[in-house]
């Protein structure tokens, strides 16, 4: 009688057991020759141990003499403290690595290594005794991730088909040239470029809008959140009220917006916003710093109170004698700065640093000795 080998691994998923430690293992669905299914438990050191016997028996294949010549799938080595996501995240590479592993020529696959790996022990049909305060948490695993297409192989895409209703003639290397009647599938939808139709006409107010009449067909380019869309008609590119516009093809859908629209003004662009009361929107040539002085807190406060105390600038140009000269003259003085008086050597002996009193003595001397 032919010896029974394993003809397919299926990975199912891992338990999580708390006798006689907190530890975790996996399940595995073995297929074998004589069309029986058994399940088996195996702990990833179990298949790491596994796997370094399997390249200790087969050292050409494993890669030990020649790297090219390594069949053997590889297999990380486990972890020194498993968790859950860690357990969790391997089960791809154990799938794979099971898979790989029945692939493999018949002098590896059927050898009696691993149908000794992959039979049945007494500890997978009686496992060891529960813990009674806690009972084994079982993960299952989903098919895609058993069979490992989870990620090679994605749902079809249904693309959206439409057909041209007019002749387009491309006008940068980013587009496409297309005529009537013509079928295709759309892979990416954009709401900028999309047609729009003037349900109010508008006039141009700035340099960078755009007169459109009722009823006209454009382009939008770009939306803001401002209200104000850039669209464009034809070679004409420029700003108009996004309330003045709707899709192509919704008329009757906005036949009562178009009374409303009527009597209503656009909303402001948001570079015309101005603050009116502002001093700084003026002119500098126009704003004196007197009239600034005048309008500031400062001013203000000290004119609505009842004292008669004058600034310091005022009581300092009262201080100042008047010179005799031409009116010219008096002007030109009136607006030049007030120089203070020098300081006398007694004070500048008494306040100033010692490299300063040194440099008058010297002058002192100096002066007393020329005289």
């Amino acid at each position: 009688m032919a010896q029974t080998y394993v003809r397919h691994v299926e990975l199912l998923g891992f338990e999580k057991r708390f006798y006689p430690s907190q530890h975790y293992v996996y399940m595995l669905m073995v297929k074998w020759s004589d069309l029986s299914e058994k399940l088996i438990y195996r702990t990833y050191p179990d298949m790491y141990t596994f796997h370094k016997s399997l390249k200790e028996m087969f050292p050409i294949e494993s890669g030990k003499i020649e790297k090219k010549d390594r069949i053997i799938p590889s297999l990380p080595a486990p972890r020194w403290l498993d968790s859950q996501k860690s357990t969790e995240t391997r089960q791809s590479t154990l799938a794979e690595y099971c898979r790989s592993l029945i692939n493999l020529p018949p002098h590896i696959s059927r050898c009696t290594l691993l149908a000794t790996f992959f039979k049945v022990r007494p500890e997978d049909e009686n496992p060891s005794a529960p813990n009674t305060l806690k009972r084994n948490e079982t993960f299952v695993v989903s098919r895609e991730l058993a069979r490992g297409n989870v990620s090679e192989i994605s749902g079809p895409i249904i693309l959206d088909t439409y057909r041209v209703i007019a002749d387009f003639e491309k006008t940068s290397k980013h587009e496409i040239n297309l005529h009537t009647g013509d079928l295709v599938e759309i892979v990416e939808k954009n709401q900028n470029g999309e047609l729009y139709v003037t349900i109010q006409a508008y006039t141009a107010e700035q340099e960078d809008e755009i007169s459109l009449d009722l009823n006209e067909t454009v382009e939008v380019i770009h939306k803001l959140l401002d209200g104000w869309w850039v669209v464009r008609k034809r070679d004409d590119t420029g700003y108009f009220p996004s309330m003045f516009l709707q899709k192509a093809g919704k008329g009757d859908k906005y036949e009562a917006t178009r009374t409303n629209l009527r009597e209503q003004r656009p909303p402001p662009r948001r570079s015309t916003i101005r603050n009116a009361k502002s001093i700084h929107s003026r002119s500098r040539q126009r704003l004196s710093q007197d009239t600034y002085r005048r309008n500031s807190r400062r001013y203000l406060q000290q004119k609505g109170s009842n004292k008669a105390a004058k600034s310091p600038l005022k009581e300092r140009k009262d201080n100042i004698p008047e010179q005799s000269g031409s009116s010219s003259e008096s002007e030109l003085k009136k607006d030049a700065p007030v120089i203070p008086p020098r300081p006398s050597p007694e004070l500048i002996m008494e306040r100033c640093t010692e490299n300063t009193r040194k440099k008058v003595s010297i002058r002192k001397s100096n002066s007393g000795s020329t005289s």
